[in-house]
């Protein structure tokens, strides 16, 4: 049978488990830690949170997150999972991301998942708010608008990426390779080492082939240390 690599966006986690994984990437809520949650579809899951819920708290220390820790993104783990989700509130917010983060041209592609008119980040009095107050600088000209002052950014709201390193091993793979596919293979293969090549990409997300070359690597490195 063919390889089919399945959704990287996976099932729609539950609300103490979400905050698990929130905790567990370094957004500053109070809660137990799940130093083994997947980055981006948590990162996808919390802008549903706050996009769909208005959980405004939420957004606000996500959009710092991002500010922070966006350099050891899997941008196309990212995209594919911004693919997936349904909700064009969802699109919006991290089209928006993308127009803010423009310098990274990694997350420009997101820019496309959203063409339609802008999206109040408010329920309502958007745009009294924004007469009052101004905007968000973050959001000028993109996607979303959203008034001064509505969310609040302070980087205390956020691990540090080197304290985040040292709590989640798939985020310290990722400094030490590069946000790509073969740091987060690489993270399955410590957890996992025994799993077959196929488990190992489904696990991780990715091809076949992509899992294959690391597991390789993997096992040169593990044979060496015997």
């Amino acid at each position: 049978m063919a390889f089919i690599r399945t959704s990287t966006l996976g099932p729609h986690p539950s609300d103490d488990q979400l905050t698990r994984d929130m905790v567990g990437i370094g957004l500053g809520f109070a809660g137990e830690s799940n130093t083994a949650a997947a980055i981006e579809e948590t990162l996808i899951y919390a802008s549903e949170l706050g996009m769909e819920a208005h959980g405004l708290r939420v957004l606000s220390v996500l959009t710092t997150w991002l500010g922070v820790h966006h350099a050891h993104i899997n941008a196309d783990r990212l995209i594919r999972c911004v693919d997936e989700h349904p909700s064009s509130r969802v699109h919006a917010y991290w089209a928006a991301i993308a127009t803010w983060l423009e310098k990274d041209r990694r997350f420009a592609r997101l820019t496309k998942t959203y063409v339609d008119e802008p999206v109040d980040v408010l329920a309502t009095g958007t745009a009294f708010q924004m007469a009052r107050r101004g905007k968000d600088e973050r959001f000028a000209g993109s996607s979303l608008r959203v008034p001064a002052g509505t969310l609040r950014d302070r980087e205390s709201d956020v691990t540090s990426p080197s304290v985040l390193a040292k709590r989640h091993a798939g985020y310290r793979n990722r400094v030490l390779m590069g946000p790509t596919w073969r740091a987060d293979v690489w993270t399955v293969l410590e957890q996992h080492p025994n799993l077959t090549v196929a488990e190992v990409a489904r696990r991780a997300g990715t091809s076949f082939a992509t899992a294959w070359q690391v597991v390789q690597d993997f096992r040169v490195l593990s044979a060496g240390s015997d």
